[in-house]
């Protein structure tokens, strides 16, 4: 199950992009592609385990 603090959007303010990008609502912003591998629990990756913002929000 993907993190519960994971959308993707395709815009920020004014700035629309062509694609969607991941976007972390605990943090509020967007993060990196690898980070989404983490928050959709790809390559054995946990979020639970292995996303230290989770982690903090999820206390």
């Amino acid at each position: 199950m993907p993190c519960p603090y994971l959308s993707y959007r395709a815009a920020a303010g004014d700035h629309e992009f062509e694609t969607e990008r991941a976007y972390c609502t605990a943090v509020d912003r967007f993060v990196e592609a690898m980070r989404a591998d983490v928050c959709n629990d790809r390559y054995d990756l946990d979020h639970e385990s292995h996303c230290e913002i989770y982690r903090e929000h999820a206390e």
